[in-house]
């Protein structure tokens, strides 16, 4: 892995540090430098020629802020003569906004993706998109992972002969479906309609869910409306306990003190593909790594080893 360079941007410099820790390889530093006219200037501080080069930078909060650096990494290694340049992505912000549902706005999905080849970008490791179909806007290889595997390991340690998986709406019931059989439990999914960023409705759950214990599971958790909405439709049809499971969890706004505060959650769990701030973190939080699987990811790309064989959904 000598030809092997991993540089952290700004936004989430615990993950990419553990990444090297499985991999065994130096974190390089960089410096980001902002100027009196608020430009940012980044400089990679270690030898990029003719190496494999990682960029591990999510976009997280503020996240035009974390874009910009990123596109500055890709143009500093592509002009530093790096043979390729890999941008490890685990949470695309953007990729909430990938189609036209409304008059004339924008699919920042796809234009983020034009602005991360133009700048430099030779391949993309991502985690658990939004919309399946953003993988298409990228016109460099994308590795898309999830991370079905790491959350069904936590979940196993517990009695789950009477559990259901439980997806917010129809448009995740694929993904939970997933998680349902390598849990070997069932799925049920709610109706939902999304009126604005924090209003939604859930008007019925589909499944057989009454008196059972549930494993609600989203992409993503930012304001948690739809939890909330769904815990609505949950208590109705009185099941026994629920959980609370996503990838990304942005927890904006105070959600994540708004989904604690619940009696019958007795657990919210997520991954650390975005930071979450210890003095953020309640009782109920349960925070599990995926560095493993981005740097197993990492290793097999530079390798030239298969990736699908490792992260496809069962």
């Amino acid at each position: 892995m000598h030809e092997i360079a991993v540089f952290s941007g700004s936004a989430h410099p615990e993950l990419a540090t553990e990444i090297c820790q499985h991999l065994e390889v130096p974190l390089r530093p960089s410096r980001v430098t902002r100027f009196a006219n608020d430009c940012l200037e980044v400089q990679l501080e270690a030898n990029c020629r003719e190496r494999d080069v990682y960029l591990v930078q999510p976009l997280v909060p503020p996240v035009q802020e974390h874009l910009v650096e990123l596109l500055l990494m890709a143009d500093a290694a592509r002009g530093a003569s790096a043979a390729r340049t890999t941008v490890v992505m685990p949470h695309y912000a953007y990729a909430r906004s990938d189609k036209k549902d409304a008059p004339r706005i924008s699919i920042g999905a796809r234009l983020v993706a034009d602005l991360l080849v133009t700048a430099g970008v030779d391949r993309v490791l991502t985690m658990t998109l939004h919309s399946p179909q953003v993988h298409g806007f990228f016109g460099v290889p994308v590795d898309h992972l999830h991370a079905l595997r790491e959350l069904a390991r936590h979940f196993r340690q517990y009695d789950l002969s009477d559990a259901v998986v439980v997806s917010p709406d129809l448009g995740n019931a694929k993904p939970a479906s997933a998680f349902a059989r390598l849990l070997g439990v069932g799925v049920a999914a709610g109706a939902k309609q999304r009126f604005s960023d924090d209003r939604v409705e859930i008007t019925s759950v589909i499944g057989d869910v009454a008196g059972r214990d549930v494993i609600v599971l989203d992409d993503e958790i930012a304001k948690g409306s739809t939890i909330l909405e769904l815990l609505d439709r949950l208590r109705e049809l009185k099941v026994r306990s629920v959980r609370v499971a996503c990838t990304h969890g942005l927890f904006a706004a105070g959600a994540l003190d708004r989904l604690a505060a619940q009696p019958d959650v007795t657990e919210i769990v997520c991954t650390n593909t975005v930071p979450v701030p210890h003095e953020r973190r309640t009782d109920k939080l349960r925070v599990l790594s995926i560095a493993p699987a981005l740097a197993e990811a990492m290793r097999r790309i530079h390798n030239g080893e298969s990736v699908s064989a490792l992260f496809d959904t069962p």
